[in-house]
């Protein structure tokens, strides 16, 4: 791991902890509250120190960045005071895997979508499915996923450059407002999404470079980015407006693919007799059939 390496994950890991450490009330913590003049939001360092049952000096090196070398038991201590909850746990866990001597790297996400996987997505005939990557770039979509996500393909961010990608669609581009009814949140999901990633895969400089670009380009996103909030993105609702079809709550499921690090299969399956299957099928009918995958003549 380089100098630069150390400092940055060093940086993560103290603006992590202070971040968390902040929004825990001594009330929350069950802790007594003596005094009415506190110089700082939440937990004092010395009353996470106490929770975690360990010495103040050795709290206060680790949220100097320092965890290398921090055990199993000292991270659950931790995660325990903080309360942290299962995306937290795992960041953290990550930051201490990314922090030790060794500095893990980045696992090279797969740069195609293999004829099996291209197969399944062409067989889901009635539901809007796609594969991206970590980076929330779309590398594959069946007919109807690419029909439901006609506003990001047709986007002219994407015009001289590709693949798609959804967050520099999110952030970046002004019809966002209208494809996202919940835009607030999806902008929220999206950017703690993105700051796991940077845990499990700190030196990847893909994902580097597309933070820094939406960090640059984006204050929305910035302002979220200085969070340093963490979230899994496995299931839940999106609500969309679409252009041909209009509001739709889509339920969503997104799964790794375990034999593609890095990839996850996206669809959507909406409930059966409900609008948005209505929604869906007239869609299907309006995109018509068969899988299509982008490429550099789709961009």
């Amino acid at each position: 791991m380089t100098d630069r390496d150390k400092k940055s994950v060093a940086a993560e890991v103290r603006e992590f902890l202070s971040t968390r450490r902040a929004r825990i009330t001594p009330e929350r913590s069950g802790l007594p509250l003596y005094g009415g003049n506190r110089r700082v939001a939440g937990l004092r360092r010395e009353e996470v120190a106490l929770l975690a049952g360990m010495s103040v000096d050795y709290y206060v090196r680790l949220e100097r960045g320092n965890l290398a070398g921090a055990s199993d038991s000292v991270l659950e201590s931790l995660a325990h005071a903080l309360q942290l909850d299962e995306a937290e746990r795992t960041h953290l866990y990550d930051l201490a895997r990314a922090a030790a001597p060794s500095g893990r790297r980045a696992t090279v996400p797969a740069a195609r979508v293999r004829p099996t996987v291209l197969r399944l997505l062409d067989s889901m005939t009635d539901v809007p499915a796609y594969v991206r990557n970590a980076r929330f770039d779309i590398l594959a979509a069946n007919t109807l996923g690419r029909a439901l996500y006609a506003p990001l393909f047709d986007s002219p961010l994407f015009a001289q450059r590709g693949p798609v990608n959804s967050a520099r669609f999110l952030f970046l581009d002004p019809a966002s407002k209208d494809f996202w009814v919940d835009r607030d949140k999806g902008a929220d999901d999206a950017v703690a999404f993105l700051r796991i990633e940077t845990g499990r895969t700190p030196h990847d400089k893909a994902l580097t470079d597309l933070i820094g670009e939406l960090t640059a380009k984006s204050g929305d996103f910035a302002r979220r980015w200085a969070r340093h909030d963490v979230k899994f993105h496995r299931s839940g609702v999106k609500n969309l407006r679409h252009p041909v079809v209009g509001d739709l709550s889509l339920p969503y499921e997104a799964m790794e693919l375990p034999a593609d690090p890095g990839l996850r299969l996206n669809f959507y399956t909406p409930e059966p007799d409900s609008p948005e299957k209505e929604a869906l099928a007239l869609l299907a009918s309006w995109a018509g059939t068969g899988i299509v995958v982008p490429t550099a003549k789709d961009r």
